[in-house]
């Protein structure tokens, strides 16, 4: 680790996690655990083709079947709103969101639900599927942003027309006057191009193309809800935001948010695609027909081909230099897949494309477009390994052209504390180049690779993390604890981080703070768990919540020891008064039943200044000529973590991401056929890396503290995905002479690749 001292005595320890004994003991509730009395069970009825108008839904033999209660289309639903929601990580149109839960005029993806049904046993809603009689008239379909982009294209929605992006999220007035499928373009400019390239020794372009990839989460979307008599909803489920579940869920069925509240399960991952909602509106129009409570749940296919994986993209890169290595000038074309309806993240590919690196001239359109798949969802830096793998791999060969070791042609390169990012942000402290020069100084990269058709690999990635609302309740108990309440999801161990964090402000023991995660009525509104700004957003929460109760203590104790409120001073886990007066913590909490009553501390917040992640990966790997089989021999990620809470979960999240990289980089795909049908969507056809496949990922904690937290925290869960896909690539080049452009770099692309490159 590579840290500064820090006067801390909490935070940068490794205190076992508050929820792991209900976890590993099975106690802990999943959504699917879920059980209630009187409890019907759902089940969705889904397009088998991927783009199809439908004519006709004939649902009266399926409520014939005993056993079944309900059955649903979009028509049961109140016509949405055409207005745009933010959910997040992302935005959408409400109308398009109704239709991805339940389709209205057209299936637009295999997978795509177009009815529901609820019954008294999940078999006989399984079967009740069968009886429901769909009419299709099956259209072409369109499953890649190149052929969507072109005129003679099968149009998804005849009415939709290109908007011009002022922002990220910030549709400006200006669209276009014809029907496409390229729903939104957004540019970013800095400096003058043209001028850039003109004073360039040396200009690079080159064309690259990824592909849909899966967030792979163990458990599948669930959703339980219950329409009471009183018009109230209540809506049991697994995600990563029990309030952003509230607010699309209230305004799809139209309830007020004040008469809807969601209970969040514990969640057995999410990385981003557990932030759309799928089959909670479902269970919730189903429950007000019947009366009862619906639970639903999706089985491995339905999770494949109903849910939102990553984009994929299609990406042009040019780069221009000086020949001392000096970038001069930039430009990228990036088209992402939205999936069946925008929201791609385009602009988070623009944003991120050369984040690590100060170029005087930039500029970078962005595509979102529509395509014959599953409307995508974020996974983890969403859009960023595209666009950095592209732009780091041009890096890589400018360094080999240039004859410069790549991590000096970076640090030559590298953005620093006032650099001005092409979307026009300027970076305050970052910690890119101390990560650079991490990798400069490392064993790894000091050390030899020998043999032949092994090679090394280095890349740069980055993501800018986020802030939003958080809140956090801290109750002071009379022995002595504090049960604190938040409305996090907690999936990396955030209930251990923000606990540390109440902890460290009111200098108690870790152990005595008793963290819960709670529902949407009991605690005040909570952005999602993602963006990487969990443990930042929270942590300051908990931070003033704790700082409520100091302040709140030591008015209690200058009212106890009748001395003016200005001598008492909270510090060290106690209150100081004059005359060497001292109330420990749980000594004054002891006292709080009778001498006024318990006291609790409050937080709302909505913070800006969250702190910037860079990541560097060092991939050492050795490529079968005979087969295109890559196996990675050795790996590590290093990256500026601003301050490292509890430093086993940071480096678990660094690992994570690092194999979720590779196996963006060497196996996963979404593989269709020419009629749009998923023929992977089971994990024994979709290739995932498994323990089997990989090396203990190592890792190298750089602390470069946030100015903008109290103790000084930045996100770390979604940059560590960012180089791998570039370092990965950048490795098979080394060991084999070929430059992968198009990725998985599976053994069958590689081994065509190798093929057609003898040499």
């Amino acid at each position: 680790m590579v840290a500064t001292d820090k006067p801390y005595t909490t935070i940068g320890t490794r205190p076992v996690r508050p929820d792991g004994a209900d976890k590993v003991t099975g106690r802990a509730q999943y959504g699917a655990d879920l059980s209630l009395p009187g409890m019907l069970y759902g089940r969705v009825k889904r397009s088998p083709h991927a783009h199809a108008h439908i004519k006709k839904i004939d649902v009266s033999k399926a409520l014939a079947l005993p056993g079944v209660k309900a059955v649903i289309t979009n028509a049961d639903f109140p016509a949405a709103d055409d207005v745009i929601e933010d959910l997040g990580e992302s935005a959408t149109n409400l109308k398009w969101l109704l239709d991805n839960v339940l389709a209205s005029d057209k299936a637009l993806y295999q997978g795509h639900a177009v009815a529901a049904v609820a019954a008294t046993d999940p078999h006989i809603a399984e079967d009740a599927l069968q009886l429901i009689e769909v009419e299709y008239e099956v259209l072409p379909p369109v499953l890649n942003v190149r052929d969507a982009m072109l005129d003679s294209a099968p149009l998804l929605h005849p009415e939709m027309r290109t908007v011009k992006m002022l922002a990220r999220f910030v549709p400006g007035p200006e669209r276009g006057d014809k029907a496409t499928n390229i729903a939104s373009t957004l540019q970013f400019k800095h400096g003058d191009v043209e001028q850039g390239f003109a004073e360039s020794d040396i200009i690079l372009e080159r064309e690259f193309e990824t592909t849909m990839t899966h967030q792979g989460y163990i458990e599948p979307q669930n959703g339980t809800a219950f329409w009471n008599s009183d018009d109230e909803l209540t809506v049991w489920t697994s995600t990563q935001g029990a309030f952003s579940v509230r607010d699309q869920t209230a305004k799809i069925v139209k309830l007020p948010v004040s008469k809807v509240r969601v209970v969040p399960m514990e969640i057995g991952g999410g990385f981003g695609g557990k932030i759309p909602i799928y089959l909670e509106p479902l269970a919730a129009i189903l429950s007000r027909k019947t009366g009862r409570p619906v639970k639903m749940s999706m089985n491995r296919e339905e999770v494949f081909e109903g849910t939102g994986p990553t984009s994929g993209a299609y990406l042009r890169v040019k780069l221009g230099a000086k020949r001392d290595g000096t970038f001069m000038a930039s430009e990228a074309f990036l088209a992402y897949e939205g999936g069946a309806y925008p929201g791609s993240p385009a602009g988070g590919g623009a944003v991120c494309i050369w984040g690590p690196y100060e170029i005087p001239h930039t500029l970078v359109d962005a595509l979102d477009v529509v395509v014959n798949k599953p409307k995508v969802a974020a996974y983890r830096a969403p859009g960023a390994p595209a666009s950095e793998f592209a732009f780091e791999s041009l890096v890589d060969e400018l360094a080999e052209t240039l004859n410069m070791d790549p991590m000096d042609l970076r640090l030559k390169n590298a953005a620093r504390e006032g650099t001005r990012r092409t979307d026009g942000t300027v970076f305050g402290v970052i910690g890119n180049i101390q990560t650079m020069e991490a990798v400069k100084n490392s064993e790894h990269y000091r050390s030899e690779i020998q043999g032949p058709f092994r090679g090394r690999g280095v890349a740069m990635g980055y993501w800018g993390n986020a802030g939003m609302e958080s809140s956090a309740y801290a109750s002071v108990v009379a022995d002595g604890t504090v049960a604190l309440v938040i409305g996090a999801t907690d999936i990396g161990g955030s209930r251990a981080s923000h606990a540390m964090q109440l902890a460290e402000t009111l200098g108690i023991p870790y152990e005595d703070v008793k963290p819960k995660v709670v529902d949407t009525d009991s605690v005040g509104y909570t952005g999602v768990t993602g963006g990487s700004r969990t443990t930042f957003a929270g942590g300051w929460a908990v931070y003033e919540a704790a700082m409520d109760i100091e302040r709140q203590l030591e008015e209690r104790a200058a009212a106890i020891w009748e001395v003016d409120r200005d001598l008492v001073k909270y510090e060290a886990g106690g209150v100081n008064g004059p005359n060497g007066k001292r109330f420990s913590f749980r000594e004054l909490a002891t006292q709080l039943p009778h001498t006024g009553g318990m006291i609790q501390g409050r937080a709302d917040i909505n913070k800006s200044t969250q702190g910037p992640s860079f990541a560097a990966h060092i991939a050492d790997v050795e490529v079968d000529p005979e087969t295109g089989k890559v196996q990675i021999l050795r790996y590590t990620a290093l990256q500026d973590v601003g301050t490292a809470v509890h430093p086993s979960y940071v480096e678990g999240q660094i690992q994570g991401g690092a194999a979720q990289g590779i196996g963006m980089a060497l196996s996963e795909e979404y593989f269709y056929d020419e009629q749009g049908l998923m023929r992977n969507a089971s994990w024994l056809d979709y290739r995932m890396p498994t323990t089997l496949d990989l090396p203990m990922i190592e890792t190298v904690l750089v602390e470069v503290p946030n100015p903008g937290h109290p103790y000084g925290v930045r996100g770390v869960a979604e940059v560590p995905i960012v180089p791998a896909l570039a370092a990965v690539a950048n490795a098979i080049y080394h060991a084999t002479g070929v430059r992968v452009q198009k990725l998985p770099a599976s053994p069958r692309a590689l081994l065509e690749e190798l093929l057609d490159n003898p040499s």
